[in-house]
């Protein structure tokens, strides 16, 4: 609606054509959450945390976006980002402990995973530094 408002669009006619494209099946918040949520967690190997974010940018209901990422389950986000540390690892297998750590920290929380999944990633990991984490 606001993307039409811009474009000089009158009020009445944006949302007929609205209504008409909802009614067609054209525009469907929760199937467009749901594949872009797919997307962004599968390909760009994202968090819900921003994926969540993401879609709230785009104007999609808060209803929508919890149904979507319903769909990824705390396992599945874990595998996710040690997937991704792992993928970090290989390419910093020759850094200090520290210096390791520091940078997948680093890495996932960009990506926008919560803390307690980083330490665990960590430790899985088995990296060990001087500080204690």
């Amino acid at each position: 609606m606001a993307h039409l408002k811009k474009r000089g669009v009158e009020d009445d006619i944006a949302n007929a054509t609205i209504y008409k494209l909802t009614q067609n099946g054209l525009i469907n918040d929760g199937e467009f959450a749901k594949a872009w949520t797919q997307s962004r967690h599968n390909a760009k190997k994202l968090s819900k945390r921003i994926i969540a974010g993401e879609l709230r940018t785009r104007g999609v209901d808060q209803n929508s976006i919890d149904e979507a990422l319903a769909e990824i389950d705390d396992e599945s986000e874990y595998r996710t980002a040690f997937f991704l540390a792992m993928k970090k690892y290989s390419t910093i297998s020759r850094l200090e402990p520290d210096v390791q750590i520091r940078r997948i920290q680093s890495l996932l929380q960009r990506k926008g995973f919560g803390f307690g999944v980083i330490g665990r990633v960590i430790r899985e990991l088995d990296i060990h530094s001087g500080e204690q984490l």
